[in-house]
């Protein structure tokens, strides 16, 4: 099982330590990062996030009154410079309260907490994915997608019978797409797990494409497929 999960911290260099550290987790997908509150929620309420590692002390909105506000949050790890928000945190029934600098192995701790109090409730399958074209909002089967290539400003969806362009970013379609099912592979590339014919030498076949697997993905892919590279 992977969580998707974003970061909201408006201190760049803990920002960054955040970042390094979820990218350590296997399961965790780090789909995107904010430093403000504002942005965060807007993403929230139109993205699957399963796990938010959010800071408290942010201009114009602070993480707790995020929290207030937002109706059903995800899984929810605080990660501050202040003990003083700690019982207000647990109030909103937070899973965990990292005060900074914590290490790898606190978010560590952490995350499992999250892994273990999810990997049991049922998840919906998603059967279809919906995405923005020039005139429309178009609706694809899942099974229907062999992969989706990075052109430019666009992503172009492979699909069994066309082709469908949308100026949405990977961060956006990955955050719909079931995790087990779909992963990014390349910087241009995300492929569906069960339209791979074979895999060699790091190129996977995908009908007549041979597509890339890039140093950066290349880890999380052969997990995801069950060997360790």
């Amino acid at each position: 099982m992977m969580l998707n999960c974003i970061i909201i911290e408006d201190e760049p260099l803990a920002l960054e330590r955040t970042k390094n550290y979820a990218l350590k987790v296997p399961y965790l997908n780090l789909i995107h990062t904010f430093d403000n509150s504002l942005e965060a929620m807007g993403f929230i309420k139109s993205n699957q996030v399963d796990l938010l590692f959010l800071d408290i002390e942010m201009d114009e909105l602070t993480g707790i009154d995020m929290l207030q506000v937002l109706k059903n949050p995800p899984e929810v790890i605080i990660t501050t410079a202040y003990e003083k928000y700690a019982l207000k945190g647990y109030e909103l029934n937070i899973t965990d309260y990292l005060l900074k600098p914590f290490s790898f192995e606190r978010l560590l701790q952490a995350s499992e907490k999250v892994f273990n109090k999810m990997k049991d409730k049922p998840k919906q399958q998603k059967e279809f994915l919906f995405v923005k074209t020039e005139y429309r909002i178009e609706k694809i089967p899942l099974s229907k997608v062999l992969y989706i290539e990075g052109m430019r400003d666009y992503r172009c969806i492979q699909t069994t019978s066309k082709k469908i362009l949308t100026l949405q970013t990977f961060s956006e379609l990955e955050a719909y797409l079931p995790i087990e099912k779909f992963c990014r592979v390349h910087k241009s590339y995300l492929v569906a797990i069960e339209q791979i014919a074979f895999v060699e030498r790091n190129r996977i076949k995908i009908q007549d494409k041979r597509i890339p697997i890039s140093n950066t993905y290349k880890s999380r892919f052969y997990k995801l497929i069950g060997f360790s590279k």
